[in-house]
């Protein structure tokens, strides 16, 4: 192709930037957001018999949208408006099994963009109708595994934007800092007995928060270490213990929000100390156990985190090690009533919670943790 000189008409008028200009007063809006929103609670609850392990629970379910998922979808929002695929009036499309979506349809709504959630029809009713109350559209699919191709689709079809939460977690949140939820914790820790925990305990749904907190330990160059807690039907735990990413798992997580049947593109093992897998069924019975000591109701996936803590502080009790421990509250458990609050699904799913409850209820006024075999 002949590459012409440069002449005068060339020169066209300066233009409007119209777009630069809804861009600008979002992005006031996301901050706006942000201020308000970042720092939620560190509680410290006391379990006597756990001497000389403090256990902090970082409370995100205090965000506007009742979930730790609100920095995920600011972020995301954020990451697609800064790189120009969201624009005035571009329709948000997500693959997700609820909280996620929930977060999202609120910055869609915030932002005045139609959103439409891709999720399994499993996904509980009450994150439907939390989704729909902000003014989101649920797209149903038979298949776990089958949402992130539909979503793909839907957002080619919308001429939409698809937020990938499963792609860009990792990469959308800014891990040196920003008020992310590493920076967060370890502000918030710094005028305690053991202001560096010795361990960071959580679970992994696209993996982004694990790879946030991972980075930011490595980058403060703190000795605090990342323990990771899978569920069953997740690929993740396996991908961690064999480097095979692409490792699958034909079913999906029951414990909603975590646990993947295919390894993220987020998930990133490398920034992981170390990985365990519980049954789902130690997952409730620590949510419920949880629950009743903290005075509120937590979801599934906060159970999975407190089960792994207290694996973790029951280790370090064998070895006579003392200091502070750190996990995460997820969510609320109002999102669960007709689930795992409900006796009826419990008892269809199979799960037996009074030996695990009783085990850690043992553990968390005595010390000693004896898990129920099988």
């Amino acid at each position: 192709m002949e590459v012409r000189s440069a002449d005068c008409r060339a020169l066209l008028p300066l233009p409007e930037c119209l777009e630069r200009d809804w861009a600008r007063r979002a992005l006031a809006l996301l901050q706006g957001d942000a201020h308000r929103s970042a720092d939620t609670h560190l509680i410290k609850p006391v379990f006597s018999g756990l001497d000389g392990i403090s256990i902090y629970l970082k409370d995100e379910s205090t965000h506007p949208t009742g979930s730790l998922k609100h920095r995920l979808a600011r972020s995301l929002v954020l990451y697609g408006i800064c790189n120009g695929h969201i624009r005035q009036g571009t329709t948000l499309v997500e693959a997700s099994s609820g909280s996620t979506a929930v977060s999202e349809a609120y910055f869609a709504k915030l932002l005045g963009l139609p959103f439409i959630a891709v999720m399994p029809r499993s996904t509980s009713p009450q994150k439907i109708s939390e989704i729909e109350r902000f003014g989101g559209r649920c797209h149903f699919v038979e298949s776990a595994a089958a949402v992130y191709a539909e979503a793909q689709s839907v957002a080619e079809q919308s001429g939409g934007h698809y937020l990938d939460q499963f792609t860009f977690a990792e990469r959308a949140t800014d891990w040196r800092g920003n008020n992310n939820i590493a920076e967060s914790i370890f502000a918030q820790m710094e005028q305690e007995t053991h202001p560096v925990p010795e361990w960071v305990i959580m679970s992994a749904g696209t993996g982004g928060t694990s790879a946030t907190i991972g980075r930011y330990i490595r980058y403060r160059n703190l000795a605090t270490r990342l323990c990771v807690v899978d569920v069953e039907h997740s690929a993740f735990y396996d991908c961690y213990n064999s480097g095979d990413r692409t490792t699958t798992c034909p079913r999906g997580s029951r414990i909603e929000g975590i646990g993947r049947p295919r390894v993220e593109p987020s998930f990133l093992p490398e920034v992981i100390d170390h990985m365990i897998r519980i049954p789902d069924v130690a997952s409730i019975a620590a949510m419920q156990v949880l629950s009743d000591r903290i005075f509120r109701r937590v979801g599934g996936s906060t159970g999975t985190n407190f089960f792994g803590l207290c694996w973790i502080a029951s280790e370090m009790l064998k070895q006579g090690r003392k200091g502070s421990l750190v996990s995460i509250v997820c969510d609320s458990g109002s999102r669960y009533t007709e689930t795992y609050y409900n006796p009826d699904w419990l008892k269809a799913q199979g799960f037996e919670l009074t030996p695990w409850k009783d085990a850690l209820e043992r553990f968390l006024d005595g010390g000693e943790l004896s898990l129920p075999t099988g």
